[in-house]
């Protein structure tokens, strides 16, 4: 069983990076990771086996990992919105809506 704090780092990766995957990894993932169906239900659904599930499962969490190591947007993310509660909490807003307009 995978551990809860790799699923949330996992689910955020897949927000940020979803668009370089396939249509069908995105499916998977979304079942596996966002609705919680098991690779059982899952190789029913795509009529498949558990075992191509599972191995699609695995490359996107390859993918999801790769990627953030070469481009770090997940991480620029974060490093943003740290700023961003800084300045709301410092009430220094001169340059949040420029901060916040770098995520959207």
């Amino acid at each position: 069983m995978e551990s809860l704090e790799k699923k949330e780092q996992l689910n955020q990766l897949f927000d940020v990076y979803h668009k370089l995957l396939t249509d069908k990894q995105v499916q998977y993932f979304k079942y596996y990771y966002q609705d919680d169906y098991s690779l059982q239900e899952i190789a029913d659904l795509a009529n498949v086996s558990r075992n191509a599930i599972f191995d699609q499962l695995k490359k996107v969490e390859t993918h999801l990992f790769s990627y953030e190591e070469k481009l770090q947007l997940l991480l620029n993310k974060q490093k943003r919105l740290k700023i961003i509660d800084h300045l709301e909490q410092t009430k220094d807003l001169k340059s949040l809506d420029d901060l916040r307009k770098l995520d959207e």
